[in-house]
């Protein structure tokens, strides 16, 4: 991370290095030449600067990076790059993932088609603050990188950013959009504007995509829940409640096991700090009003929302009754497959 962050003031991308098993975290000088010796090797391939390879590493951290296996395998690697490898890269980057992450869409700029591709990976140590989450998008549009960097950090605030498995941010989070400028189109003016106006529509859909492939796949999860909060005091403050809730291994455990408890709800949208009056919050799970002004809705049946909870997706509505923000978050259950998981992750 450090030295893509370094790479990205050449605003400029040659090629891209990933590995997967190991972080090449908390491993101090040898982290280091690791990188330098990865890119270097890559760079000597494509015919680039070191400083126009790109890194990313997911796996265990604080153990040494055997880089002199990255580089050996490298000369092999380039040799076989196609354009259809894509199914194949999303493969190569897993670790407890339990499925290849991927997402095409098309768009319009000036007349002409481009497309956009992006992969992903990422189950456990997940809420991207940008965690062991890796995610890669290209488009062989032609964008100024001030352009494309704009739409990028836009789109994973409503995506990648809004999901969480474990409330976990680890180290390693990454996304990486390239632009290769093989489709010719109208000339994008460095702050994009309205000519990217269809891009960004597609951007955002591939970036979704992605994260909720994210969300679905958390560790040992069986539900993707998705947590929509409305009439707070502002948009910030209803994506903290909505991240809060979301994070709760006590609404996770409940919605797991099919329990109708709306307390832990409440609970959650307490402790997130925001503003909150217990008259006015209301709370449905379903599209069926549990709780409403202080209290239990009056004949509430909590049937349909069991049977709600029983299915593959639960959705939880909160409203503030206090404002106009709004903001929506996505996250998995919590079963005990997330302890199996990470009990024995380096074994």
């Amino acid at each position: 991370m450090d030295w893509c962050r370094a790479a990205l003031k050449g605003g400029r991308a040659r090629a891209l290095v990933v590995n997967a098993g190991n972080a090449n975290v908390f491993t101090g000088k040898a982290g280091r030449e690791a990188t330098r010796a990865t890119a270097e090797a890559a760079a000597a391939l494509v015919g680039c600067k070191p400083g126009e390879v790109f890194l990313a590493s997911t796996g265990v951290i604080g153990e040494t990076l055997p880089h002199e296996k990255l580089t050996a395998a490298l000369p092999a690697l380039h040799a076989a790059l196609a354009p259809d490898a894509w199914a194949d890269a999303a493969r190569g980057i897993m670790t407890t993932d339990t499925f290849p992450k991927a997402a095409v869409r098309t768009a319009e700029i000036g007349g002409a088609t481009v497309s956009i591709a992006g992969i992903a990976k990422g189950s456990g140590m997940i809420a991207p603050d940008m965690a062991t989450m890796l995610s890669f998008i290209a488009t062989d549009a032609k964008l100024p990188a001030a352009a494309l960097q704009a739409l990028l950090k836009r789109g994973c605030d409503r995506s990648f950013n809004c999901v969480t498995v474990d409330s976990d941010t680890s180290t390693s989070d990454t996304v990486l959009a390239f632009a290769t400028g093989q489709v010719k189109h109208p000339r994008v003016p460095a702050e994009g504007g309205p000519l990217l106006r269809d891009f960004a529509r597609a951007l955002d859909e591939v970036l979704m995509d992605l994260a909720l492939m994210v969300a679905r796949d958390g560790e040992g999860a069986q539900k993707l829940v998705r947590i929509e909060v409305t009439g707070a005091t502002s948009k910030r403050s209803a994506h903290r409640i909505a991240m809060a809730v979301a994070n709760s291994p006590l609404v996770k455990t409940a919605i797991a096991g099919g329990d109708a408890n709306w307390g832990r709800i409440v609970m959650a949208v307490g402790k997130a700090g925001e503003p909150a009056d217990r008259d006015k919050l209301s709370i449905a799970v379903g599209g069926t009003w549990m709780a409403r002004e202080g209290g239990v809705v009056p004949g509430y049946d909590e049937t349909p929302v069991v049977q709600h909870m029983q299915g593959r997706e639960v959705e939880i509505t909160i409203d503030l009754g206090l404002g106009r923000g709004q903001a929506t978050a996505w996250t998995c259950d919590l079963t005990h497959g997330y302890i199996d998981i990470n009990g024995s992750y380096r074994s």
